[in-house]
């Protein structure tokens, strides 16, 4: 059993398992973090942005002011943003016989995969997970497609070059394979490959494993996955949650006993706690409004907006911020709030209940009666004309590198009374902001990642007790701006396999039996013998027929009678002989009472020499030896075939016929 890791993000996997002549991806993340090392995309002209100066060397031998501009210290490449994909030469991608995915998060890698490698198999994913997937593609390709960028920049990426140019774009890795974004084409194609399952659905490979998700607690439709045989087990524990937000708990009994336990998709905010941070989150963004400010909120159009949204909800009478407008602009802010509350069944049972009542689950349905919150596709249109100011704005993309949050970062930026709140982890705020420097507006950053920290896996993992661990090798040390923090890391025995991009594991554990059916009619011919008390054995002569890695024991065909015919037949057309079997011996010879029975036979010169596997018995005016041993006796003599045949008989009064 082999596992290939394609990606060096903790939090974006993209793993690949061999198990049992199945070849499986376990999600297929796209690492973003690399969109960092551009310049944003302005919806309309940046005066600012255009006026940026070209990077040149130090010393001038470097001129790359096409490519890359300078702003506040920090070098970024002025051209489309690209992303940083899953490793594709590690192993070949068309072997790939399924892809399982656990949350929306972890697909968005999907259309380089099966668009572009020759894969032909299944994807796996819940609904949810499918459709609020499909608004993230959409968005993104949205964001993308409607500012496009003429020039293409490649040279800083060749080696020489690369290494002369200042952090962090001397650090980025593989560089090279860094892809544009995908279309809406690729988005479609890839999604229909994929094939819906429910929680505990269990859903068989050619017969080999069977897959099943759980509800893993994190988002809508979030899984994680069990990948079993008849005896092994392998759990893959990705983006997980035990706090009670909006989804379905976690299914945690279900892990138990489990041969290897992959875990990923940790916390990225280990010491920020979710409540606390929210309400932060509230304190600052009233104080802003009460001041006359505006406050931004780059986040994803999915997830954890409802938990702001509903938190909002509760908080805007008590803090008397009931005339503030609430807007969310996003291409798919109309569906996404719209599929929230459709799934029902995603639900924690709180919000299930309600459904019945009927109400809706989610409070921002009634935000939006009360025109509270407005939602538009984008800052043109309606927007324009309904926008007043302040306000709170929701909107996309959190890395502030596209997206309308741009425009919102170049309108409200230099004001001091504005507050940009950053609640998503997956990009460094700082880094986020670089392109924007010097900034007038305030910064909070108010991290809220609902996934399991360190304390909650080491009680996860003591509670389902799985035989080996394997996890991303950033999990086996603690950060390293904290590295005197052993708290936050993976302490376990055995400890942890650890891994990195470009790790090919070999997991530590042997497939040791595999199912065989037998045939009623099979089974009725056999005839057990006692071995020992409570033990029967008996032999079997059979066909043994594999089809779809099932195994079946079938009689032997008896051969068909030859018809009596007056012509001579060919040799070769005669039935082959079907010989009986040989009676097969268990047991032991004991040496005392077989020298005994020798010496009733009238041989008494024995010579007995002990050795590491038994005894050998020289018999010397015979000039014959006797080998015993655990696994079989060896009679060795010179041409005298009757004393063979009489002690070939006196060792197996010894033994039992089967």
């Amino acid at each position: 059993m082999k596992l290939y890791c394609l990606s060096g993000h903790p939090t974006l996997p993209c793993n690949v398992l061999k198990f049992k002549s199945t070849t499986i991806m376990l999600d297929c993340g796209l690492d973003t973090t690399s969109v960092l090392n551009f310049l944003p995309l302005p919806l309309v002209h940046s005066p600012r942005l255009s006026k940026l100066p070209g990077w040149v060397s130090k010393d001038g031998t470097l001129n790359l002011e096409k490519e890359l501009k300078e702003c506040a210290g920090r070098v970024f490449v002025d051209s489309q943003p690209e992303f940083c994909l899953p490793e594709k030469e590690l192993l070949d991608l068309s072997t790939i016989d399924v892809i399982l995915i656990s949350n929306y998060h972890c697909m968005m890698a999907l259309p380089y995969i099966t668009e572009h490698t020759g894969f032909t198999g299944t994807v796996y994913a819940t609904e949810p997970t499918l459709q609020i997937g499909r608004l993230l593609m959409e968005e993104l390709v949205n964001f993308m497609e409607r500012v496009p960028k003429a020039q293409s920049a490649t040279c800083w990426k060749n080696k020489e070059i690369q290494r002369m140019l200042p952090g962090p774009l001397k650090d980025a890795v593989e560089v090279w394979t860094w892809k544009r974004c995908y279309s809406m084409q690729e988005v479609n194609s890839a999604l229909s490959k994929v094939q819906l399952v429910g929680y505990s659905q269990k859903v068989e490979l050619f017969g080999a494993v069977q897959v099943s998700p759980l509800s893993s607690g994190y988002s809508l439709g979030s899984s994680n996955w069990i990948i079993q045989s008849h005896y092994e087990k392998v759990s893959y524990v990705s983006g997980s949650s035990l706090l009670t937000t909006h989804p379905q708990p976690m299914d945690q009994s279900s892990l138990k006993n489990s041969d290897v336990l992959i875990l990923t998709g940790l916390t990225q905010m280990p010491t920020a706690n979710p409540d606390g941070m929210l309400g932060e989150f509230c304190s600052n963004l009233a104080m802003t409004i009460r001041a006359g400010g505006n406050v931004l909120v780059p986040c994803y159009s999915s997830g954890v907006i409802y938990d702001l949204l509903e938190c909002l909800y509760q908080f805007i009478e008590s803090a008397n911020l009931g005339t503030t407008p609430f807007y969310f602009i996003s291409p798919v802010a109309n569906s996404s709030l719209e599929f929230s509350q459709i799934f029902a069944e995603w639900l924690c049972h709180n919000k299930q209940s309600k459904v019945y009542l009927p109400e809706p689950p989610f409070p921002h349905a009634e935000l939006i009666q009360t025109n509270k919150l407005k939602h538009y596709p984008s800052i043109h249109g309606d927007f324009s004309s309904e926008f007043r100011q302040p306000c709170v704005v929701f909107t996309g993309h959190p890395s502030l590198r596209f997206g309308d949050v741009v425009h919102f970062m170049e309108l409200w930026g230099k004001s001091s009374l504005n507050t940009i709140i950053f609640t998503e982890p997956d990009f460094s705020y700082l880094d986020a902001l670089a392109p924007y420097q010097p900034l007038a507006m305030k910064c909070v950053y108010c991290p809220i990642d609902t996934r399991l920290n360190f304390h909650q896996v080491s009680k996860l993992l003591k509670e389902v007790q799985p035989l080996h661990v394997v996890c991303p090798e950033q999990y086996t040390q603690p950060p390293l701006t904290q590295s005197h923090r052993s708290d936050l890391m993976l302490e376990l025995q055995p400890p942890p396999m650890p891994y990195r991009r470009c790790s090919v594991l070999n997991l530590p554990f042997r497939r040791c039996y595999e199912r065989v059916y037998i045939l009623p009619e099979l089974a009725n011919s056999l005839v057990p013998s006692e071995i020992k008390p409570g033990v029967s054995l008996a032999t079997v002569s059979a066909v043994l027929h594999s089809k779809d890695n099932k195994h079946t024991l079938q009689s032997v065909p008896k051969p068909p009678p030859v018809p009596p015919s007056k012509k001579r037949k060919r040799v070769m057309e005669e039935p082959p002989v079907v010989l009986a079997p040989k009676p097969l011996l268990s047991g032991a010879v004991p040496l005392d009472a077989f020298l005994a029975t020798l010496q009733k036979h009238g041989i008494t010169e024995v010579k007995v020499e002990e050795t590491a596997d038994g005894h050998i018995l020289h018999l010397q005016a015979e000039d014959t030896l006797i080998q015993l041993e655990e696994d079989g006796t060896h009679i060795v003599c010179d041409n005298n075939e009757p004393l063979r045949t009489t002690l070939r008989d006196l060792v197996l009064r010894f033994l039992q016929k089967l």
